[in-house]
């Protein structure tokens, strides 16, 4: 049994209790990770949707550091607000201030910026994976939020689509933010619905603008993950880097756009997202998606700490 230093961290927030929590254990450099059960057990303990061991990699010419995530029932791929927190955390605790750091993570090797208290990260490379136009499934998926599909012009004409920048959601578009803030999701159906089109869950949104972005970019979300133990969540990184390329690919946002996400107001944790697009400068295909893939997105935002100190395992 080691000491190593922990965090709770609060992301996509400027202020304690807001935003997102998430544990965090750093590691030194001559460390292993603990086994997956401690891991597990920790983060089960912790209670939070996700806790990142952050392990540095300095003689490492592939990357810096390496990060693996755990919710309190699983290890997944990548998770957007404990790597803004963890990171954050990584640079008040050592001499991170202005910065690339380059990541390792089960989805690939990430580019995370550190300017000042704000963290941006890049999410993994954005693929379309499937759309929900019509039929029975089109209905399970609304069914799920407790309300029926809407009609087509409540939402000009967008329909749900399964879309991944590190872990598949469904984005799913809903008519108003009355609607949104309303909605009583039925956990058990999202379950079942996640584990048969093995997505990590549904990311719901509404702009209060019949679909349409608004001059500010600003659209509302809430996000579902019960099949991973997390049954609401006030803060994704990686989904709302899906959500960025869901607009794209729906023509509302370019490749120069900024997405501002408001998340986490009917958890009373208000969180602040910004997912930015940009163009790969060598026009890229990165794979095999639908649509033509030279897109990078990076998500972002500030954290707080609410209490460090040392954690046995």
């Amino acid at each position: 049994m080691s000491e190593h230093k922990f965090f709770i961290v609060d992301a996509f927030t400027e202020k304690t209790f807001g935003g997102n929590a998430a544990g965090v254990v750093i590691l030194e450099d001559n460390e292993d990770f603990p086994s997956e059960e401690e891991m597990i057990k920790l983060a089960a303990e912790l209670r939070y949707s996700e806790t990142v061991f952050i392990k540095p990699h300095l003689s490492d010419n592939e990357c810096d550091f390496h990060a693996r995530y755990f919710t309190p029932t699983d290890e997944v791929d990548l998770c957007g607000h404990a790597t803004i927190g963890g990171i954050y955390c990584l640079s008040k605790a050592s001499d991170l201030k202005n910065c690339s750091i380059r990541l390792k993570t089960k989805a690939g090797i990430i580019n995370v910026e550190v300017n000042g208290n704000d963290v941006l990260m890049d999410m993994a490379a954005p693929v379309h994976i499937a759309t929900f136009e019509e039929g029975d499934m089109l209905a399970r998926i609304y069914k799920t939020m407790g309300i029926a599909v809407p009609e087509e012009s409540s939402i000009s004409s967008l329909k749900p689509m399964a879309i991944s920048t590190g872990l598949p959601d469904i984005m799913l578009p809903i008519p108003s933010k009355k609607v949104l803030d309303s909605m009583e999701p039925k956990m058990d159906l999202i379950s079942e619905l996640s584990k048969d089109l093995g997505v990590v869950g549904i990311h719901a949104f509404a702009t209060n603008y019949d679909g349409e972005l608004s001059a500010e970019r600003k659209v509302f979300c809430r996000n579902f993950a019960p099949l991973y133990g997390i049954d609401e969540e006030a803060a994704t990184g990686t989904s709302n880097g899906a959500l960025a390329y869901y607009f794209y690919i729906n023509n509302m946002l370019t490749t120069d756009g900024v997405l501002n996400v408001i998340q986490g107001e009917s958890m009373e944790r208000p969180s602040s997202i910004t997912a930015k697009l940009s163009r790969l400068s060598d026009g890229a295909v990165l794979n095999n998606s639908k649509f033509k893939n030279d897109i990078k997105i990076r998500v972002g935002g500030s954290a707080a700490i609410l209490a460090s100190g040392l954690v046995n395992l």
